[in-house]
């Protein structure tokens, strides 16, 4: 079998489409023995492992490019197939609130995600939902796990996570969700599937695209409850319900539509929420950004 190294940006049940591949079987049936190495240590950087040579695919999103376009530079990755067409993120409380509106969150101590692309979506949310986010007190913990562990531990009235984490908090009775930021903001190209241009136009790419073809189906038709059990393994420490109550709700909220295409529409949603925040100067192009998919 042939050797086919996955890294990700981060590790979530919401990137299941390209999990799956691996754990549904998928790229085994293409005849291919998949790596899953998890994050991308903070010591390199995922267009470095891709033009290296060193991996096939990393999960990213469209924004990883505009840094070099800023620059003047080229990208040296592409981003040719979508994860998810949502952000993954929750707000969760400490105690129950049925009647949660975000207005709760101005003048609140918020553990806040402080990455690039989820705190440019957690302000564009609570701009979207009539808050000025300079009301909040954002606190930035670090790291997911410490952001994790600080709310745990009692800081933060709110935090901002993706899941599975939140309802994990909500399993253990420590916090409960309250809001999904991809439902206040709608469409957008949140993450993507990256690669360089030559791995998109090759034979190993076109085996590639066909095992995600088949693995996004499946993650968008499948019972949450079988999802969960493929992905048991990528989630140690998470509790089986808690993970397929995770995967239904990613599933219900429309994250994975079934088009392995990025939209343009949803690109130019990227823009904006990226322009609110000040990270980019300009739109920068769709075409200079993205490629179709493989035909497969």
């Amino acid at each position: 079998m042939t050797q086919f190294r996955i890294m990700v940006s981060r590790h979530s049940a919401f990137y299941s489409p390209l999990i799956s591949t691996v754990a549904g079987g998928f790229l085994a049936d293409e005849g291919l023995e998949p790596h899953y190495g998890g994050e991308v240590p903070p010591s390199t950087s995922a267009p470095a492992l891709l033009t290296a040579g060193e991996i096939e695919v990393c999960q990213g999103a469209v924004s990883a490019s505009w840094a070099f376009l800023e620059r003047g530079e080229t990208p040296p990755m592409v981003h040719f197939a979508q994860i998810n067409e949502r952000d993954g993120f929750f707000v969760a409380a400490r105690e129950p609130d049925p009647n949660f509106t975000w207005d709760k969150l101005s003048g609140a101590d918020v553990l806040a995600d402080h990455g690039g692309q989820p705190l440019a979506m957690f302000k564009y949310a609570v701009h979207k939902m009539g808050v000025e986010y300079g009301s909040l007190n954002a606190i930035d913990a670090g790291t997911t796990a410490e952001i994790d562990a600080a709310f745990r531990a009692g800081t933060g009235q709110y935090v901002h996570q993706q899941g599975p984490a939140p309802q994990q908090l909500a399993a253990d009775g420590m916090g409960h969700v309250v809001a999904s930021v991809g439902e206040a903001i709608g469409p957008v190209a949140f993450s993507s599937i990256q690669g360089t241009r030559e791995f998109v136009a090759s034979d190993l790419g076109n085996a590639f695209i066909r095992a995600y073809r088949k693995s996004r189906q499946w993650v968008n038709n499948a019972s949450a409850e079988e999802i969960a059990v493929k992905e048991a393994d990528f989630f140690p420490g998470i509790d089986h319900s808690v993970l397929a109550d995770t995967i239904r709700f990613y599933q219900g909220l429309g994250c994975w539509n079934p088009a392995v295409e990025i939209s343009k529409d949803s690109y130019e949603a990227a823009l904006d929420v990226f322009l609110h925040s000040d990270l980019i100067t300009k739109r920068h192009a769709y075409e200079d950004v993205v490629v179709a998919p493989p035909a497969g």
